[in-house]
């Protein structure tokens, strides 16, 4: 009974590229896929009757907590698998990964990939599995899409990408933000994760006022 529309995020399956390069992941700044969910929405929500849920994975997850924050969108309920409310630094400062990442954008590498292959620097592509699921079936599904749809594959991010990224997670940072926000939303994580970082996502769901993790 429910009428369900999927988004392909600018610059990412079929919505094209934003670089010569088609594998790698690039944005001018995160404020432009607001704007894009902002228009969206306001048509999707006046074409369909309600509720409205909107579902989000990883960065979608990201841009979806934005939107709620800044009122781009006004769902009836959200839905998050793995939110990228943070990221895994090997240990080390946010705020040192976002030095190194201005610094490489200062010296002209803005648009250049921030590391080789797959969604986690210093991982092979063979390892990319590993990566993203315990699931190997699961996992050769996507491989298949890849030869379905070629358009759907993404590399790596750019250094853009990157700094802008920890720029919008530090934005969310800032006390009185989640608190506002009275959506009801179900976040899913895992302590497996090897990409979002899972202590954020379990910190930020004490700070939001109607969530369940």
């Amino acid at each position: 009974g429910w009428h369900v529309t999927s988004v392909d995020w600018r610059g990412q399956g079929a919505s094209g590229r934003l670089l010569d390069d088609p594998h790698v992941g690039h944005i001018d700044d995160f404020a432009t896929w607001i704007a894009d969910i902002r228009h969206f929405y306001g048509m999707w929500e006046k074409e369909h009757a309600g509720p409205h849920v909107i579902m989000a994975h990883s960065m979608g997850g990201h841009l979806t907590m934005r939107a709620l924050v800044e009122g781009a969108v006004t769902p009836d309920a959200v839905i998050m698998s793995a939110p990228m409310l943070g990221i895994q630094t090997g240990g080390l400062p946010l705020s040192f990964n976002h030095g190194v990442a201005r610094l490489m954008c200062q010296i002209g590498l803005a648009k250049k990939a921030a590391w080789k292959v797959s969604e986690k620097p210093m991982s092979p592509e063979s390892m990319r599995g590993k990566i993203l699921t315990h699931d190997a079936e699961r996992y050769e599904d996507e491989l298949v899409w890849w030869q379905l749809r070629p358009e759907v594959k993404l590399g790596p991010p750019s250094w853009q990408w990157v700094e802008r990224a920890i720029a919008s997670i530090r934005m969310l940072e800032a006390p009185g933000l989640l608190e506002r926000v009275k959506t009801p939303i179900l976040l899913f994580a895992t302590t497996a994760d090897q990409l979002v970082n899972t202590k954020r996502i379990v910190r930020d769901s004490k700070r939001l006022p109607n969530a369940e993790l």
